[in-house]
């Protein structure tokens, strides 16, 4: 067989397939093809003169501002009044006309409503620099210069949220195609290496506080409580605010002049620093504290459309390098190198642009080497649900060793927050509030569009033939697939009723490990499989028959000796390692060496495949990332049987691995299968010690089967990983091979390609529409392009040394604003939107997730319209209850909790509903636990006996224990559904952390928008699947989760099943759903259940505890 091959995978296909998804083209050209100041004239306007009203006339009223120049520095510009900024063109994929001849004159005023800020009561906003000033001057500007430096660009280690046009569209056009990417990010920069644990997929923090060093930073003290004044009001210092505003822009040498005067904040300002060895890194954009200002903190919801042209006169920032390079060129025979200043070349800045909302990145530019003049213009469209008073650009020099601040431009929320575009030239300001050399300035311009202008999320999902999903991301929606929703690995036959969806066809419920094992079984020509882990003694049938006596390493050693080719990528435990003999299970006994020792002699290959950082990076970010990240996708992929003699590509993706303790069905037995189906496949990491006697921890998971040309993009992601990780390295460069693992379908003629693969008609009630996402970077994949004006056109974000795809926050963020009804999330961890909470703001879980939640439920409750969100996490992470991770992760999630809850009381507080309505009619949190009575049947298991107030002893004696939730799924309106690998957390959100893929999905056939009523398709037999699981019964309320009767009901049923389980007296469970155990009070506050301040039998703070050592690692 010569059907294998080396290359690349193509992007998308070779056959291309018909998907709605057009390519980026309308991004600017490059700065090198047009010179500067000239670019092409912008679109017609979106938003027409008179659609926005001025402001009052006595919000902004006259102040002077003590102009922080000196005259008598050598500074051209001098202070001009400012007005009120006017709508300027809007937010296009082109930057606004730029004319040689033109000048600054201020557009005229709009004139119509628009909704006021949301009175939220925020603590008052710290305000590090005064805000943007216009520059008006009597001499020309400095003209635009070639770059002085190198013509290569770098990357930064600051990552952002989103970046690029195009992941959400512009207001009113949801029909529109989709652009560029916008993503988010906020990976943090350690230069020591703290560290964390994510249960039972990352080691624990507690066994390697002994070889990672921490950092020493502490973290700040608590901040107050949010104040009970609106968080509109002033402070009492005034100014001028001053800049170019809505200027088109052609050159700089033309002078313009402004009058009018707007508040701001007095310069006033604390010594500024580089950031290495920061606490905040790549999620985290701080900037000096200083006095707070007196312009206003308002809620940003919606997108900010954003241009960052280009930078003048920066200062040079490599004065050192400068200096040590004249030193060596002294000396004979230097050769050019950065620290020689480049063959006669002046070393200098390497300049880049972070912006940021409420200290939280959500954009950078990327790295321009050696340059004081450097032009990006670079396009972002960016999802923001802050509350903030000021975007910062903060412009940076890109060091060896982290980054150092030049200056920053903040730009006040009120002058944008009415919808106009604001554009200028902006001083670039240091830590004093002076300018950070003369003449420093960056030009950018900036557009707020509200959520409610925003249509694409008015209709909820598929509204429409020109539906593209979304938008923006690596692989594109697919049409004309099926979907298979999985819960649990297995569910017995008669198991959980059954359903009646619309037609009249019955719901049926999936056996997960059951047809991954057939469809392993029936494989001819392929079988590829990533994991976190896999287990070669797992057997995945075991409910009779031959099959259950069969493990998975037999099948797929039986597999490849057919001649099927059967690739494993598992991910590389650091901490597991087999030497000269001696061997190391590794913290997470994640059988990664077992399994390559198992398949050492046999034609499976197996790729052990660490997760690395860049060799850019430093030597302390690459041990972080290799000792503390992971590989966490979950897939695996066949050729199966597509009728004519054909064959055709089959994924599972979701939540399960192929290893020991996943194995359970809907009933969660505790004790009744140890001798059965789980005699040799016992898992619980809560004990420490002997287990002899004590339950099993049940299992609940999602997962998903794809047929169709999405099943094609999961193989796509598997090939470019597989690439990426059996490249040569080290001595093995030197060594002449090909890598010929991975077949080439396109050489295969009986295996369909992508183009061909659909699998229905769209006129099937049937079919499916599928969209894959991710969470990864360059350093995992192979095939992304290394120029980062390229990455664009694939929908990446720009990192340091990487490229990012982040397209599962973008599909989480966009469904949530998209949902109209209710929202049922499953998933292991629940954490995020720090920026917003009252304490630890600077952490770094700056995933917008909790926050949307939240703001979504707001905006009904002031609609008067019912919505309600529903949330299952576990108990308590998997681990030790008491430990220090453990504890981390339950704290942070408790900050979640609350500030969800206080945004929504604030809601009803504003509607006058208080006293209606509680939070908990809107949102609710759960868990899942189970309690087996003795059956008589039951024999004791012998093993060494255990202290009586042991968490063993305590666990036997009570017959309880939480069900495992570790699902990492969505579902919105009983009509879109994510499943997949990542968690609600900064780790799986991030991209640059561990790599994470999962699909959205939704029948046409069945959404609100085309049937004007509650859908009963797929997604809805799987959620009522799910509940039935849960709660034992099935309700008529059920069919309207976002009914006050359903989620009341819902909520008793929780409530009365957490009584039995903690109850004292042991009796058999039926419902496994529990209200999670803390106390939510009518006004949103989040306390511990009275009397039960920690897990029954095993211990531990329910809320967390926070020891004092702020890392990022368990976020």
């Amino acid at each position: 067989m010569d059907n294998r091959g080396s290359s690349p995978p193509y992007y998308p296909y070779q056959n291309t397939y018909p998907y709605p998804h057009q390519p980026p083209a309308q991004y600017p050209p490059p700065p090198d093809q047009y010179p500067s100041g000239q670019y092409p004239p912008p679109p017609p306007d979106q938003y027409l003169s008179g659609q926005y009203p001025p402001p009052p006339s006595d919000q902004y009223p006259p102040a002077p501002y003590p102009y922080p120049y000196s005259s008598s520095a050598p500074y051209p510009y001098q202070p001009a009044p400012y007005p009120y900024p006017s709508p300027a063109p809007s937010s296009t994929p082109y930057p606004p006309s730029l004319s040689p001849t033109s000048s600054y004159p201020p557009s005229p005023s709009s004139a119509s409503s628009h909704s006021g800020p949301f009175d939220y009561n925020q603590p008052p906003y710290p305000y590090p620099y005064p805000p943007a000033r216009p520059i008006t001057h009597s001499g020309p500007l400095p003209t635009i210069q070639q770059q002085q430096g190198s013509s290569s660009f770098k990357y930064d280690s600051t990552q952002y949220q989103y970046q690029q046009s195009g992941i959400y569209p512009p207001p009113e056009s949801p029909q529109q195609s989709p652009l560029r990417p916008s993503r988010f990010s906020s990976h943090q920069r350690y230069e020591s290496c703290p560290v964390g644990i994510e249960a039972s997929a990352y080691p624990p923090l507690d066994q390697l506080l002994s070889n990672v060093h921490l950092s020493e930073n502490r973290p700040t003290e608590p901040s107050a409580p949010p104040s009970s004044t609106p968080s509109s009001a002033r402070c009492d210092k005034v100014g001028e605010f001053y800049g170019y505003p809505n200027s088109s822009f052609s050159s700089w040498e033309t002078s313009s002049t402004y009058s009018g005067q707007l508040e701001s904040p007095s310069p006033v300002y604390s010594q500024s620093s580089s950031f290495n060895g920061s606490q905040h890194g790549q999620s985290m954009q701080i900037v000096p504290l200083q006095n707070k200002g007196s312009l206003k903190v308002l809620l940003l919801h919606g997108n900010l459309d954003i241009w960052v042209y280009e930078a003048k006169n920066l200062p040079n920032m490599d004065m050192f390098h400068k200096t040590l390079g004249d030193m060596l060129m002294k000396f004979p025979g230097t050769g050019s190198s950065k620290a020689n200043g480049q063959s006669n070349r002046g070393i200098t800045s390497d300049p880049y642009v972070s912006i940021s909302v409420a200290n939280a990145v959500i954009g950078r530019t990327y790295v321009i080497s050696n340059s004081e003049f450097p032009v990006w213009t670079q396009h972002f469209n960016v999802p923001v649900a802050h509350h903030a008073a000021e975007v910062h650009f903060v412009v940076k020099d890109s060091d060896l060793v982290g980054s150092q601040l030049i200056g920053v431009v903040a730009v006040p929320v009120e002058h944008i927050y009415l919808g106009a575009r604001v554009e200028g030239i902006y001083p670039i300001l240091n830590a004093s509030g002076k300018p950070c050399k003369p003449g420093a300035v960056l030009r950018l311009s900036i557009q707020y569009t509200p959520i409610e202008r925003l249509s694409s999320y008015h209709n909820g999902v598929g509204a429409g033939p020109d539906y593209y999903g979304v938008p923006g991301t690596y692989f594109p929606l697919r049409t004309g697939g099926k979907v298979t929703l999985y819960q649990d690995a297995h569910v017995p036959d008669g198991c959980l009723p059954n359903f009646i969806l619309d037609g009249g066809m019955p719901y049926v419920h999936g056996k997960c490990w059951n047809d991954i094992f057939d469809a392993i079984r029936h494989a001819r020509r392929l079988i590829y499989i990533a994991g976190w882990s896999v287990w070669h003694n797992v057997r995945l049938v075991r409910d009779g028959g031959g099959a259950s006596n069969l493990t998975i390493g037999d099948l797929l050693r039986s597999k490849s000796q057919e001649g099927v080719r059967v690739l494993l990528l598992v991910w590389d435990d650091p901490t597991s390692r087999s030497i000269l003999g001696y061997k190391t299970d590794g913290i997470m006994q994640t059988h990664d060496e077992e399994i390559r020792r198992f398949f050492k002699h046999s034609s499976v290959q197996v790729l052990l495949c660490p997760r690395t950082a860049g060799k850019r990076h430093s030597w302390v970010k690459q041990r972080e990332v290799g000792t503390i990240y992971t590989h966490h996708q979950k897939t695996v992929i066949v050729d199966a049987d597509a009728g004519h003699n054909m064959r055709k590509i089959v994924s599972f993706v979701g939540g399960l691995d192929l290893c020991d303790g996943r194995y359970d069905t809907p009933n969660h037995d505790l004790f009744g299968t140890l001798k059965t189906v789980h005699k040799d496949d016992y898992h619980n990491p809560t004990y420490t010690g002997s287990t002899a006697g004590c339950p099993r921890e049940p299992w609940h998971d999602l997962h998903s089967r794809l047929d169709g040309p999405a099943a094609y993009d999961v193989l796509t992601n598997f090939e470019e990983r597989w690439l990426k990780a059996s490249k040569p390295q080290g001595m093995k460069k030197l060594k002449k091979t090909v890598n010929d693992s991975l077949l080439k379908l396109e050489r295969i003629p009986d295996i369909i390609g992508a183009s061909h693969a659909a699998s229905t008609s769209d006129n099937d009630p049937e079919t499916w529409h599928v969209q894959i996402f991710r969470s990864i970077d360059s350093n995992s994949v192979k095939g992304f392009p290394k120029d980062p004006k390229e990455a664009f056109c694939k929908n990446l974000v720009c990192g340091k040394n990487v490229l990012i795809d982040m397209s599962i926050h973008s599909a989480y963020v966009k469904a949530i604003r998209s949902a109209q009804h209710f929202i049922y999330i499953e998933n292991q961890y629940f954490i995020g939107s720090s920026y917003n909470w009252s304490h630890y703001k600077d952490l770094g879980a700056n995933n917008l997730i909790p926050m949307e939640i939240a703001l979504k439920i707001a905006e009904k409750i002031r609609a008067n319209q019912r919505f309600v969100v529903y949330i299952v996490i576990p108990m308590w992470p998997e681990g030790v209850p008491t430990g220090a991770a453990t504890q981390r992760i339950l704290f942070w999630q408790h900050k979640t909790m609350q500030m969800m809850y206080e945004t929504i009381y604030k809601a009803l507080v504003e509607t006058g509903l208080e006293a209606a309505f509680s939070p908990l009619d809107y949102l609710n949190f759960f868990c899942l636990g189970n309690r087996e009575a003795i059956d008589g049947k039951e024999t004791s298991v012998s093993g060494s006996p255990t202290a009586a107030n042991t968490p063993q002893a305590l666990s036997q004696k009570s017959r309880r224990f939480m069900i495992y939730v570790h699902s990492k799924g969505m579902i919105v309106d009983d009509e879109y559904v994510i499943v997949g690998s990542a968690n609600i957390n900064q780790r799986s959100m991030e991209g640059t952390r561990d790599t994470e893929i999962a699909m959205g999905s939704y029948q046409p056939h069945h959404t609100w928008a085309r049937n004007h009523s509650s859908p009963r398709g797929q997604i809805f037999g799987y959620r009522m699947s799910l509940w039935a699981e849960h709660t034992g019964i099935i309700e008529d309320c059920f069919t309207q989760p976002e009914s006050l009767d359903c989620v009341r009901r819902i909520r008793s049923l929780g409530e009365m099943n957490w009584k039995q389980f903690a109850a004292e007296d042991v009796t058999e469970m039926k419902g496994h759903l529990l209200k999670y155990p803390v106390e939510v009070d009518r006004k949103g506050k989040v306390t511990s259940l009275p009397g039960c301040e920690n897990f029954p039998d095993v211990g531990g703070n329910i809320t967390g505890s926070f020891l004092g050592i702020q890392e990022n690692l368990t976020i």
